[in-house]
């Protein structure tokens, strides 16, 4: 089994989206996927969360989220508000490990890297397990601040960082966004190895499966394995 973790430079930046896209690219390529969500905030019991979306739009059926809180907070948080244990280490270790009968499993985290997903950030997860993290940069101003703190943090903690991928690249991209493309690998010294276009969440699944292969690099991909 393969694992790659997704984190992101903040919240709202496509993580979801971009963790579908991949599910979506390696299950085209006849591999067998996976996805945990250890935590999902700001939903409620019975409510649609990230791993809905996931499903819907790659088609991936063995999904985990081994935590919900009702309050659109930082995990920790949320649990402590709700009365909840914190999520533990050992325990969501454990849970990506059952996933080992699949050739890839990808696990989304919650906002950036650093946030608390109980008694432990998705960078302590990825160190565990010693696994990739994919990290996904906003397209716009402010981006290659967050996009080179994620990525040090990484470099500094030994964890490999698997690439940046745009997860929301407008239609009609502005200055920042443009010069952002072609800055983010030099400043951060890590490849883009995806953009993923905006809007595509709402797409039927049939057209989000077709295209997402062709958002991300092929010889990148074909490493993780997606290809």
């Amino acid at each position: 089994m393969s694992i790659l973790f997704v984190t992101g430079t903040s919240t709202d930046v496509g993580k979801t989206i971009v963790t579908a896209a991949l599910a979506a690219t390696a299950r085209a390529a006849g591999k067998s996927v996976a996805v945990c969500k250890p935590a999902q905030t700001g939903v409620a019991p019975g409510e649609p969360g990230d791993l809905a979306t996931i499903e819907r739009l790659s088609g991936v059926t063995r999904t985990v989220e081994l935590a919900r809180y009702p309050d659109p907070l930082a995990p920790d948080t949320a649990a402590r508000r709700c009365g909840r244990p914190l999520l533990t280490l050992a325990e969501t270790a454990a849970a990506v490990d059952a996933l080992a009968a699949v050739d890839l499993t990808l696990v989304e985290g919650a906002g950036g890297l650093l946030v608390r997903m109980g008694e432990f950030t998705l960078l302590d997860l990825a160190q565990k397990l010693d696994a990739p993290v994919l990290v996904v940069a906003a397209a716009g101003l402010g981006t290659l601040n967050h996009s080179e703190l994620t990525t040090r943090t990484l470099a500094a903690a030994g964890v490999r960082c698997a690439g940046l991928v745009i997860g929301s690249w407008p239609d009609r991209p502005d200055l920042a966004s443009e010069c952002n493309r072609a800055d983010l690998p030099a400043v951060t010294g890590v490849d883009l190895v995806g953009m993923v276009p905006s809007g595509v969440g709402a797409w039927s699944a049939d057209r989000f499966a077709a295209a997402a292969p062709t958002w991300f690099d092929a010889t990148w991909a074909a490493d993780y394995p997606l290809r």
